[in-house]
C-alpha cells in the first residue's frame, strides 16, 4: 500500500466536473442559441454529433501516440483543459454559421480526449484497489458536469444563455489548473518512452479485455442518445399535456444529474458483488428501461413519467465506471492510459450512430417509441459479458 495524499481522489473528482461541462454545453442552451443564429431542427442532433465525432479523433490519435502513458496525464488534463474553454466560448463569436459552430463543438470534443479518458487515467495510476469506487466517483462527476449546463439555462433563463457557456468555460479552466497543481504523478503509473503503435491493436487479443469493451460498447450504444434527447421527449411530452405544466430544463439536469450517484452507489456495490456482476444487472435494467419507454411514455402520467425517466438515469450511467474498472484491470499496466482511450474511442464513435438515427427517427415515428431502439446496445453488451462466463473477467 503507497501513502497518498487523501486530497488526490476529491481533487480529481471536482476536475472531472468542472472541465466535462464543456460536453452539453450548447445542448444546454440549444433553443435560444439556435434562434440567435438561425439554426435549422436539427441542430442539436448535429452539434452533439460533432462533439462526439471530434472527441472520437481526439482519443483516436492519443491513442496512437499513447500520450497519457508517454507525458505527464496531468499536464496533458491541463493543456487540453484550457484549450478546450477557449474553443467552447469561440461559439459566442457573433458572426459564427452552421459550419463554425460544428467547427467548434469537434474541436471541443477533441480536447475532451483529453480530460475524460486521461482523469481516469490519473485515478488508475493512484488507486489499483477500490479502483471501482475510484471510478464511481469520477464517472459520477462526468455525469454531474454534463448535466450542468441544463441547470445553469434553467436558472438564468433563455436570455442569458451565453452567460452559461461562459460559465462552462470557466469551470473548465479551473479545473484543468486544480489538476495540475495538485494531483503529480500517481504511484502506479508505467510511462512509456516512445509511441507504441501495436498497444492500439495488441490490448485487444485479450478475451477478457474484449469482453470488458463491448459489454462497454453496448452502454454506449444507449447512454449519450439518451441524455441528448431526454430533453426532447420532455418537451414532446409537455406539448402532448399542456395541463402538466413540465419545466424541461430543470427536469433534464435532474435526469442525467442523478446518474452521479448512481455510479458511486455502483461503485460501493462493486466492491460486494464485483464489477463484472455488477455492470450486468444495471446493464439489464437500462434495456428493460428501453422495452418498457413506450407504455410510460403513453400512459400520460407526469409523476410516473418523471419517476421513470429518474430510475433510468441511474440504470443507464452506473455500470459506466465498472466497465472502466474492467478495461483497465484486464490492460498491460504500460498501455492502462492507451487502453482506456481506445475503448473511449470506440465507444463514443458508436454514439453517434445512435444520436443520428434518433434525430432521424425524431419526426418520422411515434416519440413514445424514440427510446425503445435504444435496446440494441444493453442486449447485445450483455450477450458479450455472458461469453465470457468460460474465462471470468479478471476483478469479479
Amino acid at each position: 500500500m503507497s501513502n497518498k495524499p487523501w486530497y488526490i481522489l476529491p481533487v480529481i473528482v471536482v476536475s472531472q466536473f468542472c472541465c466535462t461541462s464543456l460536453w452539453f454545453a450548447t445542448n444546454g442552451v440549444i433553443g435560444p442559441l439556435a434562434a440567435h443564429f438561425s439554426l435549422g431542427s436539427g441542430a442539436l442532433g448535429n452539434l452533439t454529433a460533432f462533439v462526439q465525432f471530434g472527441f472520437i479523433s481526439g482519443t483516436l490519435l492519443f491513442a496512437l501516440f499513447t500520450l497519457a502513458d508517454r507525458f505527464a496525464p496531468s499536464r496533458v488534463f491541463l493543456v487540453c483543459a484550457l484549450l478546450g474553454a477557449g474553443l467552447n466560448a469561440a461559439t459566442l463569436w457573433g458572426g459564427n454559421t452552421l459550419g463554425s459552430l460544428l467547427a467548434w463543438r469537434f474541436l471541443t470534443g477533441f480536447f475532451l480526449a483529453g480530460i475524460y479518458p486521461v482523469g481516469m487515467k490519473i485515478a488508475s495510476d493512484y488507486y489499483r484497489h477500490g479502483l471501482g469506487k475510484s471510478l464511481g466517483f469520477l464517472v459520477g462527476a462526468l455525469v454531474v458536469g454534463t448535466a450542468l449546463p441544463h441547470l445553469l439555462r434553467g436558472s438564468v433563463g433563455a436570455e442569458s444563455w451565453k452567460g452559461v457557456v461562459l460559465a462552462t468555460s470557466g469551470l473548465a479552466v479551473l479545473g484543468g489548473v486544480l489538476m495540475w497543481l495538485l494531483v503529480p504523478n500517481g504511484p502506479f503509473r508505467h510511462p512509456s518512452s516512445r509511441p507504441d503503435f501495436s498497444a492500439f491493436f495488441q490490448v485487444f487479443r485479450k478475451p477478457d479485455f474484449r469482453a470488458a469493451a463491448f459489454g462497454y460498447f453496448g452502454h454506449m450504444w444507449e447512454l449519450y442518445a439518451f441524455w441528448a434527447f431526454v430533453p426532447v421527449l420532455l418537451a414532446r411530452f409537455a406539448a402532448l399535456h399542456p395541463q402538466a405544466d413540465l419545466p424541461v430544463a430543470p427536469w433534464s439536469f435532474a435526469i442525467i444529474a442523478i446518474g452521479g450517484p448512481a455510479c458511486v452507489a455502483g461503485g460501493y456495490l462493486s466492491l460486494k458483488f464485483g464489477p463484472k456482476k455488477t455492470a450486468s444487472r444495471a446493464l439489464l435494467l437500462s434495456g428493460l428501461c428501453c422495452l418498457i419507454s413506450p407504455l410510460v411514455f403513453k400512459a400520460g402520467n407526469t409523476p410516473l413519467l418523471l419517476g421513470f425517466l429518474l430510475f433510468w438515469g441511474m440504470a443507464v450511467i452506473a455500470d459506466s465506471p465498472l466497465f472502466s474498472t474492467l478495461v483497465a484491470g484486464n490492460a498491460p499496466a504500460q498501455a492502462r492510459g492507451t487502453a482506456l482511450t481506445i475503448v473511449n474511442c470506440v465507444g463514443f464513435a458508436i454514439t453517434i450512430a445512435s444520436i443520428q438515427l434518433l434525430s432521424a427517427l425524431l419526426d418520422r415515428i411515434d416519440p413514445a417509441y424514440l427510446f425503445a431502439v435504444l435496446a440494441l446496445g444493453p442486449l447485445l453488451g450483455l450477450l458479450a459479458l455472458a461469453r465470457d462466463r468460460k474465462n471470468s473477467l479478471h476483478l469479479d
